[in-house]
């Protein structure tokens, strides 16, 4: 049988451990916090710097008349920017689809022709951050894509869901088209089932 004490001495533990549970949650809780503010944070000030750049590269090309080709593009590079006016969305484009490359900005997908070359460019972002808009986007939008060499733009034909593993979505356009892609549905918690894709033809 237990007696009163022991009770007691049972209820301030059971309360010494809630306490301490609920401490352990709060600090877990405001470094979750902390760190997203901070990666958003970066990026702000990466799509900033990234801005600068591509304005020194028009400036540069209308000087020198010299693009950069697929084979001197690095990963991460500043390509260029994508802006979809109806939605105010406005982010850098850059090198690659790397995970550091993606949580600063979209990404040119490697082996598809570079922004405002013809054939069908794909450029892919998060869901749930640069490419977060596109739930909103319909055909007939306008897409922009500035880079050092011009503007270029296109009108979106359709939008569709697929399996991640369908490469169909970026053959080989016989004109000039774009392909977006992000993950899919926009607020599943998780590694996404499908993608997102939006394709567009150049104006």
């Amino acid at each position: 049988m237990i007696s009163t004490t022991e009770r007691e001495r049972f209820a301030q533990r059971g309360q010494h451990f809630l306490r301490w549970t609920r401490r352990l949650f709060l600090i877990t809780g405001s470094l979750a916090l902390a760190y997203v503010a901070l990666a958003l944070l970066h990026a702000k000030h990466y799509q900033e710097a990234a801005n600068n750049t591509l304005e020194q590269q028009i400036h540069a090309e209308e000087g020198h008349k010299i693009g950069l080709s697929r084979s001197a593009a690095k990963e991460g590079d500043v390509l260029g920017r994508i802006g979809i006016p109806r939605l105010g969305m406005r982010v850098a484009v850059l090198q690659g689809t790397t995970s550091q490359t993606l949580r600063l900005g979209v990404g040119h997908i490697d082996g598809t022709p570079l922004p405002g070359e013809p054939g069908n460019v794909g450029i892919a972002g998060h869901r749930d951050t640069f490419f977060r808009g596109l739930k909103d986007i319909r055909p007939s939008d306008e897409i922009q894509i500035q880079t050092a060499t011009g503007l270029f733009r296109y009108q979106v034909d359709w939008v569709q869901i697929v399996v991640p593993g369908d490469t169909g979505i970026l053959e080989p356009a016989a004109g000039s088209a774009l392909t977006l892609v992000t993950c899919y549905p926009f607020h599943f918690i998780g590694s996404a089932p499908e993608r997102y894709v939006v394709h567009a033809h150049k104006l």
